[in-house]
Formats: C-alpha cells, structure tokens, sequence
C-alpha cells in the first residue's frame, strides 16, 4: 500500500467489525475502502485479507502461469494506494530475495501452498542471513515490509501450481 503510513493494532487479539467478503470483487471494494486514507492498520487489512476465502472462479480469469519464471497479473490498480496483483507459481518456482520499497506487502494465498524465507538486512561485508523460513498454506495471509527485513517467497511443490495476491 503505497503512500499509506500503516500501524499495528496495539493487542494482538484485535476485532474489527465487517462482513467478509464473499468473492474477490468484494475484497477489491473492502480493501479500497480501508486503504482510502493516509493512515492504515496492517491487523485490519491482513483481517479483511484472511477473511476472504480463495474461490478459483473469482480470479482464474487473470491466472496465467509460466513453466520458466512466476508471473504478475493486475487485479486492481487500487485508489492510488495500492495494487492488487495475482502471482501465478509454476512447480518450483521463486522470487529472488527482494524488499518492498517505501510500502507494505500483504501476501494472501489463494492456491496451493508456498514457502517464505524472511532475512536481516546484510550488515556490509558479510553475507545474508535468514531469520525464518514458514509454509504458506492455502488463504494464510503474510506480511512484510521494510523494517522487518527482506523475504524469498517460493514454490517448493514439483507436481503443484500455486497463486497468491
């Protein structure tokens, strides 16, 4: 969500009050209204996030997968804060380690299953060093941005594809 300044919700047990989504043209609407101002909550967006459950037939029509690299197709340019983009994983593919410049990344699983790998900022001189690597199951939501260091997101299934926004 570019240009939108995001905060925690200070309890880790928050409750925010909408109705799911029941198809992703409703997520698109529910995620433009919560990102409309200049101020976010990352809980509330990852809670609109997790709440939507993947229906194939809701975003197949942008799916396109690639055999030799993972691909990005625009759902949504958002209100000029965001973009709603849907990855497409071939079996075994992954993105290089990369940051989110100036934004927040919510990463929501909508098929299959992928891995990521969250890193430190390389200190100069030496080598990078992983923090964590966790599965991403089916409609999990994760997050990053930049204070919380870099990540590698990947498909580790040889015989499965996977999509995520």
């Amino acid at each position: 969500a570019k240009s939108t300044a995001m905060s925690s919700s200070s309890s880790s047990r928050c409750s925010f009050d909408f109705t799911p989504p029941r198809d992703l043209s409703e997520l698109v609407a529910m995620l433009h209204d919560v990102l409309k101002g200049d101020t976010a909550d990352v809980d509330h967006v990852k809670a609109i996030m997790e709440s939507y459950q993947s229906q194939e037939d809701d975003w197949a029509r942008y799916a396109h997968f690639d055999k030799n690299r993972y691909t990005r197709h625009l759902i949504d340019r958002g209100n000029g804060k965001f973009n709603l983009i849907l990855l497409c994983w071939s079996e075994g593919q992954g993105s290089s380690i990369h940051d989110h410049p100036d934004s927040h990344c919510f990463m929501k699983i909508l098929d299959g299953q992928l891995h990521e790998t969250t890193y430190d900022w390389p200190q100069k001189g030496a080598p990078i060093q992983s923090k964590a690597t966790r599965p991403l199951k089916r409609d999990s939501v994760a997050y990053i941005n930049d204070s919380l260091g870099l990540h590698r997101v990947e498909n580790g299934s040889h015989t499965d594809t996977a999509a995520s926004l």
